[in-house]
């Protein structure tokens, strides 16, 4: 996942955009503004967005909530990559609720901080921040995932801009991409689709792996992989189909000719053209919901 993905790796995906890490620094959040898949001008005027507090039962997530201003539209819930929920997201954020989709991006971080935990990734890349993000990700395990997918699904349900007769998605990025999985699975009647991309952990060991809670969910599955991860776990995504035909789930997985974190526009790995091809195939799904 990111917190494995070296500074030699990084260097080289820089390297390939033409940037070396100072400069790359030195865009900050501004490098997710200018890379990312925008909602645009008119797409924005149609929006309604703001921060919103949901009460857990491990304490009061902040969370920003974007939707079309009128109507009433499948609900979303999404999960960061490990630098958390800062602008990079709201920007893909408010992209998908132009698609109509009402959108909850969580900060998986509350137990600890409130967003943003890094403006960027390039902040993430400092060590005081890294250091500080890595011990709040210590808090986020499985059960608390799930505790946290429940009330999420929970502030969804309890808004006028979400279809309650359509089922909800989910997406997430990096260490999120396992928790669609948790999140499908802690509240099967109402999570129809979840989306993995360049996610890790999806199949371990633990009795409680993602893979193994398949069978617990009613929802279809993206599985988006990078090359990167794929190299360093080849058989991770043959289990995880294996998982899935044993399950009765359908689940499209995918190698993508790019590396960790192709999807996000403030990583050092981001690739437009894989990105938008992501894009295309979670859309493909959430029309299923």
């Amino acid at each position: 996942m990111c917190d494995e993905f070296t500074a030699k790796d990084q260097e080289q995906n820089l390297a390939r955009r033409g940037l070396t890490r100072r400069q790359f620094a030195a865009l900050g959040s501004a490098a997710a503004v200018a890379g990312c898949a925008t909602a645009g001008a008119d797409a924005g005027e149609s929006l309604r967005e703001r921060t919103v507090t949901i009460t857990t039962e491990d304490g009061i997530a902040d969370c920003f909530f974007v939707h079309p201003t009128k109507g009433a539209h499948p609900g979303v819930i999404l999960w960061p990559d490990i630098a958390g929920l800062r602008e990079v997201k709201r920007i893909m954020a408010r992209s998908l609720a132009a698609a109509n989709y009402a959108v909850l991006v969580v900060n998986q971080y509350y137990r600890s901080s409130p967003a943003p935990v890094a403006e960027s990734f390039s902040d993430f890349m400092k060590e005081d921040v890294r250091k500080g993000i890595m011990e709040y990700r210590q808090l986020l395990t499985p059960d608390a995932v799930t505790r946290d997918a429940r009330a999420y699904v929970a502030f969804l349900d309890s808004e006028d801009a979400v279809d309650k007769t359509r089922r909800i998605g989910t997406q997430g990025y990096c260490m999120g991409g396992p928790f669609t999985v948790r999140t499908a699975a802690a509240v099967p009647d109402r999570v129809g689709a979840a989306a993995s991309f360049h996610g890790g952990g999806l199949v371990t060991d633990a009795d409680d792996s993602p893979h193994r809670l398949l069978k617990d969910s009613k929802a279809s599955y993206l599985i988006a992989v990078a090359r990167y991860d794929d190299a360093r776990a080849p058989t991770d995504k043959d289990e995880f189909g294996k998982a899935a035909d044993a399950a009765g789930r359908p689940a499209e997985i995918e190698v993508y000719a790019a590396d960790h974190g192709w999807c996000v526009a403030d990583s050092p790995s981001y690739d437009p053209n894989e990105a938008d091809r992501a894009w295309q195939r979670l859309l493909a799904l959430y029309a299923g919901l």
